[in-house]
């Protein structure tokens, strides 16, 4: 299996092209979408698509979104929906990625697919603005509050440093959680993925920020793993994240990283910022803590172009 070059093969444009010597070999040979591929992948990489057909030749790769969602389950898909700007600024998650998702879920036999985030400007206007509301009607699914503090329930969490939150109810009754996050540049965390976008699932986030963010995001990682991580990088802001500033912030990149291991896919997702997982925080922490593996070159990685 082939394991060199992994950005080079993964990233789009000239931001594949300056980073490209900043990655060790890990991504396996190239498959196209004409040949689709199913196996025991622990990550698929792939790229040059719309969000929907990426997602769909990702999930193939991976067995199959059945594999991941039984007929009359509860689904909770968790985007990043935290700021009220339009999907061209790349703050939250692309909305027609939610809303296949939450259509490929009842298709699977989901009998309810929720969808909220703790949001960092008002939610109504977020979930409006983002297009994510309207998206996940359309497909079926169920839209809920996610700044209302009676929907949060307090939980015990075996951390070095966070040991008690309080975390959504919709969390802790689903059958399935499938995390859905935008890639991102931020101030605070370096950048902002899969374990960064559990922190819209918490009501007193805000200790975080106060009390070793890096560690708490790490802790909180190993209290409910999702069974799925689809990372969002078709737009990606590359700077002044994680709200941005304009669209000048944004770069157009196709992208999109999918696995059951948090860590590995917030590992080969920050390598696309240009960044070795070593040198984010809750990335070492959580590697170190075995809540997952950020070392891609031990991990058995499909790479797709479409």
């Amino acid at each position: 299996m082939e394991r060199r070059n992994f950005l080079k093969n993964l990233a789009l444009g000239t931001l594949a092209g300056s980073l490209a010597s900043r990655i060790p070999g890990a991504f396996a040979s190239d498959t196209h979408a004409s040949e689709p591929f199913v196996g025991d992948a622990d990550l698929v990489a792939i790229k040059g698509g719309e969000p929907e057909q990426m997602f769909d030749k990702a999930i193939e790769a991976l067995g199959g979104l059945k594999r991941f969602v039984k007929k009359g389950q509860k689904v909770v898909v968790k985007p990043n929906i935290g700021w009220d700007v339009p999907p061209e600024r790349a703050a939250n998650t692309h909305p027609g990625l939610i809303g296949h998702i939450v259509k490929r879920c009842l298709e699977a036999g989901a009998a309810e697919v929720f969808v909220f985030d703790n949001t960092c400007d008002n939610w109504l206007k977020c979930y409006n603005t983002s297009g994510i509301e309207e998206a996940v009607k359309k497909a079926g699914g169920k839209i809920v509050p996610g700044n209302e503090e009676r929907l949060y329930k307090p939980v015990s969490i075996s951390g070095r440093v966070l040991k008690n939150a309080s975390v959504h109810e919709l969390i802790l009754s689903c059958d399935v959680f499938i995390n859905v996050p935008i890639l991102k540049h931020h101030s605070s965390a370096d950048v902002s993925i899969a374990m960064k976008n559990l922190m819209g699932i918490v009501w007193d986030r805000r200790w975080w920020h106060r009390n070793n963010l890096h560690q708490c995001i790490a802790d909180f990682a190993g209290f409910r793993k999702p069974d799925l991580n689809v990372i969002d990088a078709y737009r990606v802001m590359i700077k002044n994240g994680p709200r941005g500033v304009s669209e000048a912030d944004v770069k157009i990149m196709k992208s999109m990283i999918v696995s059951t291991d948090i860590v590995a896919a917030d590992a080969a997702a920050t390598k696309l910022m240009g960044n070795e997982p070593a040198q984010i925080g809750h990335i070492r922490l959580a590697h170190e803590m075995k809540i997952g593996n950020m070392d891609l070159s031990s991990l058995k990685i499909q790479r797709i172009t479409v």
